[in-house]
């Protein structure tokens, strides 16, 4: 089966969602095409009675139980952002020190019972770190070939090019892949996000992704946690004109192809240029057929500029 332009977010594995649940929808993911499943080492070290790396565990327990699963897929997760003292975040983040990044990738294999991660990313930027250190330490990595690629999740543009930079002079692999919020509705400009160091993306970094084939864009709360389809959830930041009318082009495109505005939506972002690849968080197999017909469905030249014009 053709390899889905998706990736299944397992961020509530472990803790919202029990070994029987997950281990179903990940079954099913890698059924239907998918192969990257994205989490991080601090899942979920907010949900009740989680202190993270509940995730990575859980996927650690799904991959024992399947064996040559992992030649199937391809694995994805963060460092920066695990507490190193319960209930002190996000003070107590452990950050991306050359020591702290060392120490995160040791655990993180272990948890997964993996020897090398596909997708290694700094979870968010660390200022108190020096760039160059940062950017040394995860180039060792994939020199090492413990990581294979490497992203910056959360960085603004100017910091992702200037450890491209780094990266380039010091002779070491650098970021090939960026992750930021995204979807087709925005938010009114400078409205703080709900979560401390959540990143949108935006003109300048899907335009930088989009001029350089070798960059990856990924996007997460791209179906805003179900709000397209129940508009009751949508967050007050959201309500205003510009996605009034971006709602009604939504409904429009969806009824003209009898489909539902998640699936709309996730055909519009991987669809365009750069080309995207969302973050898709589910909870149900429904929801994750959903998603995946989502992303395999095509828009025409004409239904695309009804949802662009409507911005």
């Amino acid at each position: 089966m053709t390899e889905s332009t998706i990736v299944l977010g397992a961020m509530n594995f472990g803790t919202a969602q029990d070994d029987t649940t997950a281990f179903r929808l990940l079954d099913r993911f890698v059924d239907q095409g998918g192969r990257w499943i994205d989490t991080a080492d601090c899942y979920a070290f907010w949900a009740d009675g989680g202190v993270g790396g509940e995730s990575e565990q859980l996927l650690g327990r799904w991959l024992a139980a399947r064996p040559g699963m992992r030649h199937r897929v391809r694995i994805s997760t963060k460092v920066g952002q695990q507490p190193t003292v319960a209930g002190r975040w996000p003070e107590s983040a452990e950050g991306l020190s050359a020591a702290a990044i060392r120490a995160a990738i040791d655990l993180s294999r272990t948890r997964m019972g993996i020897d090398r991660i596909d997708m290694y990313w700094a979870h968010a930027e660390d200022r108190s770190v020096p760039l160059a250190e940062t950017v040394g330490v995860f180039g060792e990595l994939a020199l090492a070939g413990v990581v294979g690629r490497l992203g910056a999740s959360n960085h603004r543009t100017w910091r992702v090019e200037r450890a491209r930079n780094l990266a380039a002079q010091l002779g070491v692999p650098g970021f090939s892949a960026l992750q930021l919020r995204h979807t087709y509705l925005q938010p009114r400009p400078a409205v703080p996000m709900p979560y401390n160091g959540h990143q949108l993306a935006t003109e300048d970094s899907l335009d930088y992704a989009a001029a350089d084939s070798a960059l990856a864009l990924w996007v997460y709360s791209p179906l805003l946690a179900g709000a397209y389809v129940r508009p009751e959830r949508l967050e007050e930041r959201y309500l205003h004109v510009g996605n009034e009318r971006r709602l009604t082009a939504l409904d429009v495109v969806a009824a003209d192809l009898g489909v539902t505005q998640n699936q709309v939506v996730l055909a519009w972002l991987v669809g365009g240029d750069p080309e995207i690849w969302p973050i898709v968080g589910v909870s149900t197999e429904d929801q994750l057929e959903e998603a995946l017909a989502g992303v395999r469905l095509e828009l025409s030249a004409e239904h695309r500029a009804v949802l662009t014009d409507a911005a």
